[in-house]
């Protein structure tokens, strides 16, 4: 068995700052990761900012890796990721909250099962026939909503860049036992879960940064089952084209509390080929 890849989607939340998401698909494995907003200007890895730096060279990783199983598959990956944090970074970190971390996903196909990884909030939706389910815990925004809207109304990219708000994100960064893919090879590794599912030809998959699930945990207009569907008669770019207009239409942040009014959104729609 192996991968096609039948439609990809990128999309920057702010097109004025890089896209800290990245994608990609060889023939047994895909993954997607979401590189954590810097909380603070360019310096740890020069002029290239931590979050972007991380996806980048965590994609390359992936792209380059392909181990008998996932599990060994991530290993090294994260163990790549290290050693290329200790040759490139220029300075020690100003605390916990500057190391750069992202979240991720991951599937490789091994036998005749799907292996699947992931850590934070990337999601992963398996679609055998008229059947849909979630590959990775359903998600969900209900506490990081709560974060945004305690800090008071209209949570958006201008408070976002704010005093307070800022010191807030540093804070709840600087926290211990965040699962997340960081810098640290053994942090990333004890920061995975992973599963093994049945797998068939014909199969589909939806991998997603949480931007893109935005559409199911934070605006609600979509469950599992009427995403994919919508993915398989729409495509995802007007499903793109849907998740900037809600956002557009709350740019204010009052009716969903956020951080930003747009986040980097990134989807990858892979089917199993015989």
């Amino acid at each position: 068995m192996h991968f096609d890849l039948i439609q990809s989607l990128g999309l920057c939340g702010d097109t004025h700052v890089p896209n800290d998401d990245r994608a990609g698909v060889r023939a047994r494995h895909a993954w997607v990761i979401d590189g954590a907003t810097d909380l603070s200007p360019p310096g740890l890895l020069g002029a290239q900012g931590g979050a972007a730096w991380l996806a980048a060279t965590a994609d390359a990783a992936f792209a380059a890796i392909e181990g008998a199983d996932l599990r060994y598959t991530c290993h090294q990956v994260f163990a790549t990721v290290e050693a290329a944090y200790d040759r490139q970074r220029q300075r020690d970190p100003q605390g916990p909250w500057e190391l750069p971390r992202a979240s991720f996903a991951a599937v490789q196909l091994v036998d005749a099962g799907l292996d699947v990884a992931w850590a934070s909030d990337c999601s992963i939706l398996h679609a055998s026939g008229d059947r849909v389910a979630w590959r990775t815990p359903a998600p969900s925004r209900t506490r990081e909503s709560a974060q945004a809207a305690a800090l008071g109304p209209g949570i958006g990219a201008v408070k976002l860049r704010s005093a307070a708000v800022l010191e807030d994100r540093r804070q709840s960064r600087s926290r211990a036992g965040q699962h997340v893919l960081g810098v640290d090879a053994a942090d990333s590794a004890a920061a995975m879960t992973t599963a093994r599912f049945d797998i068939a030809i014909g199969d589909e998959l939806l991998l997603m940064t949480d931007g893109f699930v935005a559409l199911v945990d934070s605006y609600g207009v979509h469950d599992a089952d009427s995403l994919f569907a919508a993915v398989r008669t729409r495509g995802l770019a007007a499903l793109g084209v849907d998740l900037r207009r809600i956002e557009q239409e709350n740019a204010a942040c009052l009716r969903f509390a956020r951080f930003k009014v747009s986040d980097d959104a990134t989807a990858l729609w892979v089917r199993v080929g015989g």
